[in-house]
């Protein structure tokens, strides 16, 4: 009795120990994040195609291209809209009627387009351009662009947007209005872009223009 006594414990204990579960402290299982609606985005930017164009390539130099645009970045965008952190009396009244889901599936429909190619327009400007993007103004503590954006412009998803080929006039408008004070939803772009003069703005949005 005691050498079978002596087996069972041993078998007990060389047993791999489970733990316990009732019916309410089992593992949750991660939510579903539901997939973009992609039909329902294209839908919704019918809204947008008057100044965005109805692929996302605006055709107006004043308003941004989003064909192929990082999503993350544009809801990221349409979020601050809504809020007031960006400051845009269009946009945020744009902005204002959609849900969180709205803004997921325009932003995932519209960076699905291709976004057609830009062009730089100042030749003399594109030298200067192209120094500060890719490698910066030391001299001045100007960080190139490029360390974020990449250096054909493509940005890093869900970090850095897209700028290739975007309008120029655009990203002047947006590098002065972060240098001025004006758009103060990126601190990194308010500090850098005060480092900048209005040549050197222009010839950086040239050159972006022309990015493939």
């Amino acid at each position: 009795m005691k050498l079978l006594a002596t087996l069972l414990t041993a078998a007990m204990l060389a047993a791999p120990a489970f733990p316990a579960f009732s019916s309410e402290d089992k593992p949750a299982e991660a939510p579903k994040v539901a997939k973009p609606d992609l039909a329902k985005g294209e839908a919704t930017f019918a809204t947008c195609a008057a100044c965005h164009g109805t692929d996302g390539n605006s055709s107006s130099p004043a308003y941004p291209k989003l064909a192929q645009q990082h999503p993350e970045y544009l809801v990221k965008q349409l979020q601050e809209f809504k809020s007031g952190k960006r400051a845009n009396p269009v946009m945020s009244g744009m902005a204002a009627t959609l849900s969180d889901e709205d803004m997921k599936n325009v932003a995932y429909w519209v960076s699905s387009q291709k976004e057609k190619p830009g062009f730089a327009k100042e030749k003399d400007l594109v030298t200067l351009g192209e120094r500060i993007f890719r490698g910066g103004l030391p001299d001045r503590q100007i960080a190139a662009c490029a360390g974020c954006h990449s250096p054909n412009g493509a940005g890093i998803p869900a970090q850095y947007p897209r700028l290739a080929g975007q309008q120029a006039d655009y990203t002047v408008a947006q590098l002065v209005a972060f240098r001025d004070g004006v758009r103060t939803n990126s601190i990194q772009m308010t500090g850098e872009a005060a480092k900048l003069n209005d040549k050197e703005i222009k010839a950086v949005a040239d050159y972006i223009a022309g990015l493939h």
